[in-house]
This record gives structure tokens, C-alpha cells and sequence, in this order.
């Protein structure tokens, strides 16, 4: 009995072992969202049925709040998994929110533009891409579209980010941190693994290919480099979110295969598809390669400028709690 009670339950740690944990935080976010759809479908019903909805501000609110809720169900489950699963605050899933944090964020924000920005650049210049129009929407305005993108892709890094990254890649690392791995051998698996998953996440993408689904693993370790070096999601967040607004709805590229709805440029793909990308856009191309490189190691100078030194963030791999263990215990505990 006490064999079958360690494999779910840590009895050191007080709390359910990593596996479990994970499985736990997917059903409590699974659960909240059941719960919010539903409601959210009936008030939209409600509305509908009402004179409110003739008013254009009532259905762009409504768009903003349904592209949402998958994010407030996870940033709630988070809070949940936080207290009654992971036994640590909310800021340890990479959310320290002072003042180095928020300039983390302006950084990789920073860094999302100018990448793409610098794809766009390389690829007009090589007469890869015709620009035939400009301010093009699918929605009532040019404002109003980019406004609902703009909330879309904020949600999807957050999404993508929170649960890759911040939650998944963390208790992986800590499950992992076995007496032979250590808290580096652990955190480094961990990254790979959830690179690996966030890449095939996107194999149904439309427009997707093997090219490009093994492009989104090595996108997933550059989305990730931020976080396995400083255990912070900003830089990750504000990269993540810069990086597709900009490449679909400034620059008019797709955007992991679907083309935007609403662009400040309209452009005709030409060029060689193993350096552009082709229709699923320069994510699958040798171009976005070389961005992702090239932001990789400005991401490593900006950790250096800021932290002094530049190391793996081993922490995330070591359990703390509510009292911290020996140095030992985090150097050898196998959590399993």
C-alpha cells in the first residue's frame, strides 16, 4: 500500500508527484473552461436577443471576452495548481511582475518587431515579396481589426506560454531532478521535451508540413531560452506575442500557416519556399532560421546586461515549498 501511495504522492514534499500534478492542472482548467464557455454562451445569447447588440462596441467586447477565456481559465488554474497542487505563490510559474520584470517584457516585445521587422526587410530586398496593397481587414474597420488580433495573439502567448513553459516545463524539471541528472541534466530534458511538444502542438496547423512542425521545436527552444535562464516568462510573453502580431498583422506574412484577416501590408510570397517559408510563412523557412538564432543570442546578451552572468536557472528544477530544503535535498532528491 505504502508502494502505491509514493508513486502519486511526495511524502517529503507534501504534495502529489509531477506526473500527477500535471494531469490534475489539465482537469482544473478543463473544468473552468466547461464552466466559463457555457455561461459566456448563454449571456451571449442573452445579447443577441437584446437591443445591445445593434451597438458595434457590444460585439467587439464580446469577440475580446470569447478569445479570453481560455487564458482566464488557465491563469485561474494556475492560481488553483499553485495552492492546492504545486504548494508555491503564483510569481514561481515566472510571473515576478517588479520592476526587472517589466522590462524584461519591454525587451522581448522589443525583440519580436525587430526580428521580423529584419525578415521583411531581407526578404524585399531579395524581391522575395511584391507589396500589392496596405490597411487590409476582414472586420467592420482597419481599427477595430487590428485591436481583436492584437487581444488574440496576447492570449496566445500567454496560453502557449504559461502552460509550456511556466507550469509544464517546471514540474517536468523538478520530476526529473534524479540523483544521476541533477537540477541542470533535469531542466535541459525538460526543455527539449516540451520544445518538441510545443513543435507538434502546431502539426495540424493548415498549411503545415515536417519542415515546418520541426521549425516550431527549434521556435519552442528559442521561445524557451528566456525562461530556462532567468525562470521568468517575461522576455518569453512579450517575444512570443511581438513576433506573430508583427509578422501577420504589420507585415502581412501567415502566421504558423493561416493567413491574417487584418494587415497594415498586403504581399504576393515569391521566392525560393526552403528560404521563405512558403504558404505556411517564414517559420517554415531558412529565414526565420536564422531570426530565431539571431535572437537567440541577443536574448543571451540581454541576460548577461542584466544579470551579471549568464547560466542555466537550475532553481527550476529544485522544489523550495513553504521551507526550503537542504542544499542537498535539491541536488539529489528524486521526486520521480
Amino acid at each position: 500500500m505504502e508502494r502505491v501511495k509514493a508513486i502519486v504522492w511526495n511524502a517529503a514534499q507534501g504534495r502529489l508527484r509531477a506526473g500527477w500534478r500535471m494531469i490534475a492542472q489539465l482537469a482544473i482548467t478543463a473544468l473552468l473552461y466547461w464552466i466559463a464557455t457555457t455561461a459566456f454562451s448563454w449571456l451571449e445569447g442573452a445579447l443577441k436577443d437584446s437591443a445591445l447588440w445593434a451597438s458595434l462596441a457590444v460585439r467587439v467586447a464580446t469577440n475580446l471576452v470569447r478569445v479570453s477565456l481560455t487564458s482566464l481559465c488557465i491563469l485561474v488554474s494556475l492560481l488553483l495548481a499553485g495552492r492546492f497542487l504545486d504548494r508555491r505563490p503564483f510569481k514561481a510559474f515566472g510571473f515576478a511582475l517588479d520592476r526587472g520584470w517589466w522590462a524584461d517584457l519591454g525587451f522581448g516585445m522589443a525583440l519580436g518587431a525587430v526580428l521580423m521587422g529584419g525578415v521583411f526587410a531581407v526578404e524585399r530586398l531579395a524581391g522575395w515579396v511584391t507589396i500589392t496593397g496596405s490597411f487590409q481587414t476582414n472586420a467592420s474597420t482597419f481599427g477595430v481589426g487590428l485591436l481583436l488580433y492584437a487581444v488574440l495573439f496576447i492570449n496566445v502567448s500567454l496560453q502557449e506560454e504559461v502552460m509550456t513553459r511556466g507550469y509544464w516545463l517546471r514540474n517536468l524539471a523538478e520530476g526529473l531532478n534524479f540523483r544521476r541528472l541533477g537540477p541542470k541534466g533535469a531542466l535541459l530534458i525538460s526543455y527539449g521535451l516540451t520544445s518538441a511538444l510545443f513543435g507538434l502542438m502546431h502539426l495540424g496547423n493548415q498549411n503545415a508540413t515536417l519542415v515546418s512542425t520541426l521549425n516550431l521545436v527549434l521556435a519552442g527552444l528559442f521561445l524557451g531560452l528566456p525562461y530556462v535562464l532567468t525562470g521568468e516568462l517575461a522576455i518569453s510573453l512579450g517575444l512570443h506575442l511581438t513576433w506573430n502580431f508583427f509578422q501577420g498583422n504589420v507585415f502581412g506574412f501567415p502566421v504558423s500557416g493561416g493567413a491574417s484577416g487584418t494587415s497594415y501590408l498586403v504581399l504576393q510570397q515569391g521566392g525560393p519556399a526552403l528560404w521563405t517559408g512558403g504558404a505556411f510563412g517564414p517559420e517554415a523557412g531558412l529565414i526565420g532560421v536564422i531570426a530565431m538564432l539571431a535572437g537567440a543570442g541577443l536574448v543571451a546578451l540581454w541576460v548577461k546586461y542584466t544579470r551579471g552572468r549568464l547560466s542555466w536557472h537550475r532553481a527550476l528544477a529544485a522544489y523550495s515549498g513553504a521551507t526550503p530544503p537542504s542544499p542537498q535535498t535539491l541536488l539529489t532528491e528524486e521526486e520521480g
